[in-house]
């Protein structure tokens, strides 16, 4: 993944609440086999029939190139279906700033260097706002801030291993890969020894299924 450090955006405003994964990511589309090429999918059924003189936000500028997204309440509920972040990441979101999240979708955008933000109150009004006059927005996650056009700083508070996983641009496998690699081989060295048949290559493993093919059992 590309490591997140600090990101300059316009933020495209998509308002209502409940959003679910199949309005984001429609279930027709499962089938296709990559990740690359799933943002022409986005939000599909909302682009296709908007209004000739009433596009979605997504396809027209400045919104078009948008990589911050102000969403409405309990944005992403629904399914478990990971493509809806696979989507959002392909188009070139990598923050999505809501005041509720469905659970699942909250949690597989970490797993594919999206930043989903919690904010409510004032500061969401804040930003919704700066979202729909397209003004820019800072989010500089190494200070842990969110920077308006005018000034304002937001402070922001993000789970510390995600943060650091989403700085060096490691998904959940690759952070427990950095930070616990010395543990990882000290238990396979240890394994090796108590059980040595786990690693045997293809070709012992060949001998081993014949010899076993030969025992005749009365």
């Amino acid at each position: 993944m590309t490591p997140f450090k600090e990101l300059t955006s316009v933020a495209a405003p998509v308002e209502g609440a409940d959003i679910n994964t199949d309005i984001i990511f429609p279930a027709r589309f499962l089938l296709l086999p990559e990740k690359k090429g799933l943002g022409e999918q986005l939000f599909h059924e909302k682009r296709v029939n908007a209004p000739s003189n009433q596009p979605f936000v997504l396809d027209y500028a400045p919104y078009n190139t948008a990589r911050i997204m102000v969403a409405g309440r309990n944005f992403g509920c629904g399914s478990s279906r990971e493509q809806a972040v696979w989507a959002l990441a392909d188009f070139g979101i990598r923050c999505v700033i809501a005041p509720s999240f469905g659970e699942i979708f909250y949690n597989n955008c970490f797993k594919n260097g999206v930043l989903p933000l919690v904010e409510t109150g004032e500061r969401y009004a804040e930003l919704l706002a700066a979202a729909s006059a397209a003004e820019p927005i800072t989010i500089d996650l190494l200070g842990e801030r969110l920077v308006l056009v005018s000034g304002k700083v937001l402070p922001v508070q993000v789970d510390p291993f995600r943060r650091a996983a989403l700085l060096a641009g490691l998904d959940e496998i690759g952070s427990i890969l950095a930070t616990d690699h010395a543990d990882i081989e000290a238990f396979e060295q240890s394994q090796r020894h108590s059980e040595p048949w786990l690693y045997l290559g293809p070709e012992k493993l060949a001998c081993f299924a014949d010899l076993q093919d030969e025992v005749v059992v009365d």
